[in-house]
């Protein structure tokens, strides 16, 4: 019970700072001129992650409730198990997702300007040189249902005559501009219910 009042001026710290960056963030993307450049950037994690981790967080304190298992009645305990398996059925597959889109693309740069014709990928800042005819085919995976927390989650896999596949996922950018400006590649495009590359 000494724990709780330590860890509510954390948690309000921790809120405070991650407001702040947020706002900071989106404030001073009005005055940044329009990117061609993409990473996986805090603000795109964050955009992509938000639902999810609302959900995590706002279920969590009655979550907690497990830890009194055998104070509670059998009433109270059917309850607590269909709200954890609410909480964790919507938030937990995005954040798996999250987590691996992000070990994908950690090192990953994509420089995408279609009025200038230039599509190139970075690894590690070492640039992997292909053209569009250097395409065998392209892979686009788009979630089936657009109403789940993990719906924004999509990749492309380029599949180069070297053998070599490329994968790039939401992470770095929305992939429908990138999918658009590779349609006149043999481009596949498949829908699943959950994204995993």
């Amino acid at each position: 019970m000494k724990l709780i009042p330590f860890l509510r001026p954390l948690l309000e710290a921790a809120a405070a700072i991650t407001l702040m960056a947020v706002g900071l963030r989106f404030i001073t993307s009005f005055f940044a001129s329009k990117s061609r450049v993409y990473r996986p950037t805090f603000l795109r994690q964050f955009a992509l992650a938000f639902w999810p981790l609302l959900c995590l967080g706002v279920g969590m304190p009655f979550l907690m409730s497990f830890f009194y298992i055998g104070t509670i009645s059998t009433y109270e305990l059917v309850l607590l198990i269909l709200l954890a398996s609410v909480v964790l059925g919507f938030s937990l597959p995005a954040l798996l997702l999250h987590a691996q889109y992000y070990a994908r693309n950690l090192h990953t740069t994509l420089v995408f300007d279609p009025k200038q014709n230039v599509l190139e990928v970075y690894e590690e800042r070492v640039r992997i040189p292909f053209s569009k005819s250097d395409l065998v085919r392209v892979e686009w995976v788009t979630c089936t249902s657009r109403r789940m927390f993990w719906s924004n989650y999509e990749y492309l896999k380029l599949h180069l005559q070297t053998g070599e596949v490329l994968t790039l996922t939401s992470l770095l950018t929305k992939l429908a501009p990138v999918a658009e400006f590779l349609r006149n590649t043999p481009l596949e495009h498949r829908q699943r219910w959950f994204c995993i590359v």
